[in-house]
């Protein structure tokens, strides 16, 4: 019935008591048209975020919540990472600079010395609770689009200072709402100062965290892990002390 008014008053006109069907099919294209495109452009605009902190994992033991923050808006999206991609990104975020590179400083490093250029962090989709990125580089007027890992995307973001983006449809899918309060503390940062070896399970990733820390936190450790008689961590702490002087 709504359908029936609806057409007789916006696609018909009346004449001699009778109403004459005007051209329909051309006004429902165009609407149909109007309606995808409207679609279409809501899906794909990008929404820039920021990096606005790290915090504790409330769903996953020993994990860390990345929390990227609409620039212009309310709404936040929490991305679950592990420990080494936290303390990395923590560096960053305090802006310590380590005595030896990590992997994502190489890589940013790296970037720089050959004059590529990263424009752009791309969060693209979300499947499977996993979120996809894309990397987008330039250089020289060529443009080259790399897939990578969201932590380790926005960990070399925060290293080259370029802007970060996502699609409406994931804020919509995943974006919450959070109180500024929640996160607004600069502790509740995943301090590398503050983690300790058994923390970290992959042993390149340790050398990495080790790599991070200054010889007077080194020093500091060792004599606080000796004097808790954990030995293991004593001897780790020992053996990047003896690494540094020989070099």
């Amino acid at each position: 019935m709504v359908f029936q008014l609806f057409y007789k008053n916006a696609f018909c006109q009346k004449e001699n008591d009778k109403y004459i069907e005007a051209d329909f099919m051309v006004y429902f294209k165009i609407m149909l048209l109007l309606y995808i495109l409207n679609s279409f452009i809501g899906v794909n605009t990008k929404i820039k975020l920021r990096v606005q902190g790290l915090t504790n994992s409330q769903i996953q033991s020993g994990a860390y919540a990345l929390i990227l923050a609409e620039e212009n808006g309310l709404r936040r999206i929490p991305i679950i990472v592990g420990t080494a991609e936290a303390q990395s990104i923590a560096i960053a975020l305090e802006e310590i600079i380590p005595p030896r590179p990590l992997t994502h400083d190489l890589f940013a490093n790296f970037s720089k010395a050959f004059n590529i250029d990263l424009q752009e962090v791309f969060i693209y989709k979300f499947e499977e609770g996993v979120f996809y990125s894309r990397l987008l580089f330039t250089q020289e007027g060529r443009e080259v689009l790399l897939d990578s890992r969201t932590s380790d995307a926005i960990a070399i973001a925060l290293r080259t200072q370029c802007e970060i983006y996502t699609t409406e449809e994931i804020m919509q899918e995943c974006g919450v709402v959070l109180e500024e309060s929640l996160f607004a503390e600069e502790n509740e940062l995943p301090d590398p100062e503050e983690l300790e070896p058994g923390d970290i399970k992959d042993e390149g990733q340790l050398r990495e965290w080790l790599f991070s820390l200054d010889a007077d936190e080194l020093k500091e450790r060792l004599e606080a892990a000796i004097a808790s008689e954990n030995y293991e961590n004593a001897k780790m702490y020992k053996d990047e002390l003896r690494r540094r002087e020989e070099q």
